[in-house]
């Protein structure tokens, strides 16, 4: 079998990418560009174009795994019988990842029962109604709009809201530096991957087409967040920031940053919790709208 090129997403590989997951969406955080690029360095992941797919190959010296490939249907269901075989001559079990329930049901349709899926928890989104999250309406957010109604109150005319630019990145991106030595980063490997791949986005803000805002109270940057339109109706969250003694900072970046840049969109992705106790409680106080399930295909 033919070897393919795979190789490491760079910056001048977004137009390519771009374009397939522009003409096969899907409302997962992880059909972008930017999330692939940024975390590129964190994990062993390369591209190829094959068969007129878009293909993610995950490799270190004990597994090949593939992500659902981007294209039509027809090259897509030609693509798998050639990834299986990919694995075959290298000794290695098939496995896909990433795979939501109906990248599966075309599976199924296309190999009937020659494959089976795990989903996993930790790796669903969360995905919200803009509206909602705007307006933070209703009995069960109550408790959210409290604390933008005491965030308001306490830093009454000390507080203002704007969109990230050119001009106030670079203040964002030294509120993440301070960030970063708060939160004992150097310590704890998820958290500095984590944020590396914050001041990487920061970084190159324009050349990735990224769109963020930013909390400022008495003129200091106190919280930020950046994200992207992921198809036509789901705009996607990938990072905030906000000082953890700051009450409220989460919350009202959060609700500022919906109402002002993405009310265009049906919906808001806030990604997945990893498993983290904390973070699973919070993103699910924010009521959830559904989840998009991710899981990992096997051979039968």
């Amino acid at each position: 079998m033919e070897e393919y090129q795979f190789k490491k997403a760079a910056l001048e590989d977004k137009e390519i990418i771009d374009h397939y997951f522009r003409h096969h969406t899907s409302r997962s955080c992880e059909r972008t560009f930017v999330n692939l690029y940024l975390w590129s360095r964190q994990y062993p992941v390369k591209w190829a174009v094959i068969e007129n797919t878009l293909v993610f190959k995950s490799e270190d010296e004990n597994h090949i795994a593939f992500a659902f490939p981007a294209g039509k249907d027809e090259d897509v269901k030609n693509v798998i019988p050639v990834l299986e075989r990919y694995c075959e001559d290298r000794g290695r079990t098939f496995s896909m990842y990433n795979v939501t329930p109906d990248n599966f049901e075309r599976l199924q349709e296309w190999f009937p029962d020659r494959y089976q899926i795990e989903y996993d928890r930790d790796q669903a989104d969360y995905v919200y109604e803009t509206e909602k999250l705007a307006t933070l309406s209703g009995k069960k957010l109550h408790g959210k709009r409290n604390h933008i109604n005491k965030f308001k109150i306490m830093y009454e005319d000390r507080w203002s809201y704007e969109p990230m630019t050119k001009g106030n990145v670079e203040d964002c991106f030294q509120m993440a530096l301070k960030w970063r030595n708060e939160n004992g980063c150097e310590e704890d490997l998820e958290k500095n991957a984590e944020i590396c791949v914050t001041l990487n986005s920061l970084r190159l803000f324009e050349e990735l087409g990224l769109k963020g805002g930013v909390l400022r109270i008495d003129g200091e940057v106190a919280a930020f967040t950046v994200g992207e339109p992921i198809c036509s109706d789901t705009f996607c969250v990938h990072i905030e920031k906000a000082y953890a003694e700051v009450q409220g900072a989460y919350p009202m970046i959060n609700q500022q940053f919906v109402s002002h840049e993405c009310m265009d969109y049906k919906y808001v992705n806030r990604e997945e919790d990893t498993g983290a106790e904390g973070l699973r409680k919070a993103k699910m106080s924010y009521r959830p709208v559904f989840m998009v399930e991710k899981g990992t295909v096997t051979r039968k």
